[in-house]
């Protein structure tokens, strides 16, 4: 297996060419920069787990752009004529000022001596951007930094939700979290999830990675949540060899324990910057197929690799679904190797049950493709063939390998629910389950630019463009808070706040 594509030299970050190929059972990506030499990467840890997502593909498309082709991707976001996926969710950083100083942080939070902080009024631009597309942006995360020591956070959120956002989140490290007051505040305001970082259940991963040892914290914005019935937060493990990847089973199984507040898991393997020895690189990369194989070891099989898809498996409901109400909608057409997720249910006894178990995902997924032709001839032909559906999905469950809680009627409403466009369906459906997701974010060294068209994960900035996920925290960041940072005593001297603020 060999395929050609355009990656970045990570020294220069100059367009280069790449190729994507097979070694001893692993896929790699090796490219040569004419200035800086031969560089080698793993792309993903098993061959064959790559060659079977290679069949959920699905090519979206953009109708709404705001630059030009001119230098070639990843150079003209965005987004740009050529990218392929809008906006399923988009990150805007409220600030770049952050309560911790942790040694790994994508963003290089407190460290540029300036404070990029947009305006109330440029953040409400760039969302106005972002509804502007086709169809309308349903999700936004507020991020940074760390967006809770901005003060009028509460009425960010409360202004995306008058805006029309569907989902609105919170990517935090959950330090001011411990104050349940603030807590209501944010959950008052509209806010739909807290993205929590995560790192671990022991105090190792803590002191390694964030400087500090921030598990009682975390703890405790759980009992928050749980107290004032806010039960949507998904953990964020940043995921580094031999600092936390033996703990990828106690953190699922935390999560189990705590179900009623923990939405999901979504695990997301640590990017590399800078110039890295290749050694390390190899011996310290966590591909999506050793995040797997890592939870089926620490679940005892209770999780498993046949139970993960990859994200765009799902794009022809989204298709089906768009049919059927005569009105776009979002669809999530990223790279089928950017990520990859399975749901799984707690038994009353705490055992994990992936919905692949007693679900025919397969079949589900064929009888969608099936009936995608179908649908759009009349409404009375499609009243039929939902009809069809729900006397077929019965079928596709098998009640005896079920948990006990599962209601097959239930299930197969919420299931129609979400075929008719009812996000409230939906959202229930995701209430019954815990996700188990990651999402392997790129950096210079395995940048595929095949993957960065497909994006659907972006930043809106201030200078409105949206960028996709992977370029903006490889190639554009620096530039954009460059641009828009005031420096760090300007700012203080604007907000009459000291060294402890």
């Amino acid at each position: 297996m060999e395929k050609k594509t355009l990656s970045l030299c990570p020294i220069c970050l100059k367009r280069i060419p790449a190729t994507i190929l097979e070694e001893d059972g692993k896929i790699i990506i090796k490219k040569t920069c004419p200035e800086h030499g031969e560089f080698k990467d793993i792309y993903w840890g098993d061959a064959g787990l790559y060659k079977k997502f290679d069949d959920y593909g699905f090519i979206g498309k953009v109708e709404i752009t705001n630059t030009n082709v001119e230098n070639g991707c990843p150079f003209d976001c965005g987004l740009c004529p050529i990218h392929k996926s809008t906006t399923i969710l988009a990150n805007i950083d409220v600030t770049n000022r952050c309560n911790l100083n942790c040694p790994i942080c994508f963003a290089n939070a407190n460290k540029s001596g300036k404070v990029y902080e947009p305006s109330f009024e440029e953040i409400k631009k760039m969302m106005e951007n972002l509804r502007k597309e086709v169809p309308p942006t349903p999700a936004i995360q507020f991020a940074g930094g760390e967006p809770t020591v901005r003060s009028d956070l509460p009425e960010l959120i409360r202004l995306a939700r008058d805006m029309g956002f569907l989902h609105v989140q919170l990517a935090t490290n959950g330090i001011k979290l411990k104050n349940i007051n603030y807590l209501k505040k944010l959950k008052e305001a509209g806010l739909s999830t807290i993205y929590l970082q995560f790192d671990g259940i022991s105090e190792k991963p803590y002191l390694t990675a964030r400087g500090k040892n921030l598990l009682p914290i975390k703890k405790k914005v759980i009992e928050n949540c749980r107290e004032i019935n806010f039960d949507s937060v998904v953990l964020v493990p940043t995921l580094v060899r031999g600092v936390n990847d033996n703990e990828i089973g106690g953190i699922i199984r935390y999560a189990a324990e705590n179900v009623d507040v923990v939405r999901g898991v979504n695990f997301q393997p640590v990017s590399f910057a800078g110039r890295v020895d290749e050694r390390t690189r190899l011996e310290g990369r966590i591909t999506i197929p050793d995040f797997i194989k890592l939870v089926e070891e620490q679940t005892d099989g209770e999780i498993c690799e046949e139970d993960f898809y990859p994200v765009p498996s799902v794009a022809p409901i989204s298709v089906l679904v768009e049919k059927l109400t005569n009105d776009r909608k979002p669809i999530l057409s990223s790279h089928q190797h950017c990520g990859a997720s399975t749901y799984v249910f707690v038994d009353e006894d705490g055992k994990l049950i992936p919905i692949t178990r007693f679900i025919d995902v397969e079949g589900f997924f064929e009888m969608v493709k099936e009936n995608i032709d179908e649908i759009g001839k009349s409404k009375i032909h499609d009243v039929k063939v939902l009809g069809e559906i729900a006397l077929k999905l019965p079928s596709l469950i098998d009640l005896d390998k079920a948990p006990k809680s599962v209601n097959i009627k239930k299930i197969v409403d919420l299931i129609l629910g979400v075929l008719k466009s009812d996000y409230k369906a939906l959202a229930e459906l995701h209430y019954h389950m815990l996700m188990i997701s990651c999402m392997h974010f790129m950096d210079a060294y395995n940048f595929d630019i095949k993957r960065a068209e497909r994006c659907c994960i972006h930043y809106a900035t201030p200078d409105n463009r949206i960028i996709p996920f992977c370029t903006y925290n490889t190639i554009y960041r620096q530039e954009v808070e460059e641009k828009f940072s005031i420096p760090l005593e300007e700012w203080r001297k604007m907000h009459r706040m000291g060294d402890d603020d």
